[in-house]
């Protein structure tokens, strides 16, 4: 007979009627330790904390409501049934890339009222957007969702993992791919990696075309894994095409950009 083991809380705590739930505490976290990240090096790029600031507390809530409505919309046949549950994003369910979407048309838009490279930002940005999506890849663990598919004990042990994700990734006596795990390390390599990139002689908006590339190549593979996709039709994962429709949309930008003298500025120059 298989062992019940209890889930972690994802409630993190109450105070009266607040419910505060890991899950977006965790999305805070790495939203807060991402604006340190960026306001350091803002300050070496001439671009203010203040305005970095005002940036992220803008565009926070709505890459978290367009995250939200991707992830809704594609689940439309759950969700017209259960309407009650579309503002619910501490059951889980928000969608990276319809974050980084809104994320970047409001980058977009707010860099063009303050008459700033939205290049120059995205390059700064880059980083923590980075390091808060490895973070927030805690939350679905904390949640027990945006997993793969079963494994044994023994591989989970194998992988030398502590016993408390080995324990949280037993769901109903099952035990799954931690996938959370694999893309939220690829992408604290991936902060390493632009961090030391942005040190080099790339120009301006490559560090965050660089970004699309390492994430993206991380999350397709990441998403073959996992048993809780989107999808398109009953074969094609909708994170999977995003991913390589980002990749290619990356390269082609960093070749058009270098060809046509829009990338001409080094990024250590400015």
């Amino acid at each position: 007979m298989l062992e019940q083991i209890q889930p972690l809380n994802p409630i993190a705590f109450q105070l009266g009627p607040l419910t505060v739930h890991w899950y977006g505490l965790i999305i805070g976290i790495g939203a807060f330790l991402g604006f340190l990240l960026a306001t350091k090096e803002g300050k070496k790029r001439g671009i203010s904390s203040e305005t970095i600031l005002d940036l992220i507390l803008l565009a926070l809530p709505i890459s978290i409501i367009t995250a939200r409505i991707y992830f809704v919309a594609f689940e439309w046949n759950y969700y017209k049934e259960n309407p009650s549950e579309i503002i619910a994003i501490w059951h889980g369910g928000i969608a990276i890339h319809g974050g980084i979407i809104g994320a970047v048309l409001t980058a977009i838009w707010f860099c063009r009222k303050k008459e700033v490279s939205f290049w120059k930002m995205a390059d700064i940005l880059a980083p923590s957007l980075l390091l808060g999506q490895a973070i927030g890849r805690w939350g679905n663990f904390m949640n027990q969702e945006a997993h793969g598919g079963p494994v044994t004990h023994d591989f989970l042990e194998s992988m030398h993992l502590p016993n408390f994700i080995i324990n949280q990734m037993n769901i109903d006596g099952v035990y799954y791919h931690p996938t959370f795990l694999y893309e939220s390390s690829w992408n604290i390599m991936g902060v390493i990696v632009l961090l030391v990139l942005r040190r080099t002689k790339l120009k301006i908006g490559e560090i965050f075309l660089s970004y699309l590339l390492w994430y993206s190549i991380g999350r397709f593979f990441v998403e073959g894994l996992r048993t809780d996709s989107l999808m398109l039709t009953s074969h094609i994962r909708i994170a999977q095409l995003v991913s390589f429709l980002c990749v290619l949309v990356s390269l082609v930008l960093l070749w058009y950009r270098r060809k046509k003298g829009f990338a001409s500025v080094n990024y250590l120059s400015n």
